[in-house]
């Protein structure tokens, strides 16, 4: 992918980054250019998440399909990949903000170039406001926090643990007079104390894509509901189904029933059969 470096003119500036107390003075972009009518939801979280944070971003945004919602984020390893990952798959255009320039020899993180060409090969977009060969440096992603929140109008935080960089967007987002979503996690895990906190405060729980959809006044993605449970379930299938509230290992599923290993594993394999969970990177997922 050819990383073609162009500079946006101010009169092309979408109009979100133009209400922001420190207007960017430059900004570089490289891929198709900024859509001023799209709708721009910022997704952030922990870099390091847990496997109910992946699920839930996953969820949400699989939900938003078919709509021309623009998932924003930071380019960053963790949760921040995950939802530029899920855009790409929902067919949603995705635009990352790396806390460096946009040249291939300075893209941050470095492990992420490969997500970044496939970013603009999905007809998404890298923004910056540094000199294309500008490197990363520490004050450098805040700074590029407060473009990722100003240019949405809604940010989505899935998991902050209680002092996090995150939660600066967050913060950032709340001046900026933006809506600001937060996952609600389980009280047991670190990366939930900073979504619950917000909530505590008054950010809005999100569980559902329809929250999104109705704050930007979109109607309910019919493709992407909810699909109602088959009758005939035998009661190993509606037990492992029980299971599936978190995503599990085949060695974990197995060992929470009496059944041999094999016939467990039959079970498991009629039910991907079915349309009712899905393997990957060795967890089982409920669909």
């Amino acid at each position: 992918m050819d990383f073609r470096i162009e500079k946006i003119e101010r009169s092309d500036y979408p109009s979100q980054l133009l209400e922001i107390p420190q207007i960017p003075e430059s900004l570089y972009i490289v891929g198709e250019p900024l859509d001023h009518n799209a709708l721009y939801l910022c997704v952030v979280g922990s870099r390091n998440y847990t496997s109910y944070g992946k699920e839930s971003c996953e969820k949400l945004i699989a939900g938003l399909a078919g709509t021309n919602i623009v998932i924003v984020s930071g380019l960053a390893l963790g949760i921040d990949s995950i939802a530029h990952k899920a855009a790409i798959k929902a067919g949603l255009r995705t635009i990352a903000f790396p806390g460096s320039g946009l040249s291939e020899k300075v893209i941050a993180p470095p492990s992420n170039l490969g997500l970044a060409k496939e970013i603009l090969a999905s007809g998404g977009s890298l923004v910056s406001e540094f000199e294309p060969t500008f490197p990363a440096a520490v004050w450098t992603f805040a700074q590029r926090n407060r473009l990722m929140a100003g240019i949405s109008h809604a940010t989505m935080i899935v998991e902050a643990v209680e002092k996090s960089g995150t939660l600066i967007t967050a913060r950032m987002a709340l001046d900026y007079n933006r809506e600001v979503f937060a996952i609600p996690g389980p009280i047991h895990l670190p990366t939930s104390i900073g979504t619950n906190e917000l909530i505590r405060q008054g950010a809005t729980p999100v569980y559902d894509s329809k929250h999104i959809l109705e704050f930007f006044k979109l109607g309910e993605n019919v493709e992407y509901k909810t699909k109602e449970l088959p009758f005939d379930l035998s009661d190993d299938e509606r037990a492992i189904l029980e299971l599936l509230s978190e995503p599990r290992s085949r060695d974990n599923i197995i060992d929470e029933f009496e059944a041999p290993a094999n016939e467990i594993n039959i079970v498991l394999s009629a039910m991907e059969i079915k349309g009712l969970i899905k393997e990957e990177y060795g967890e089982i997922h409920r669909i």
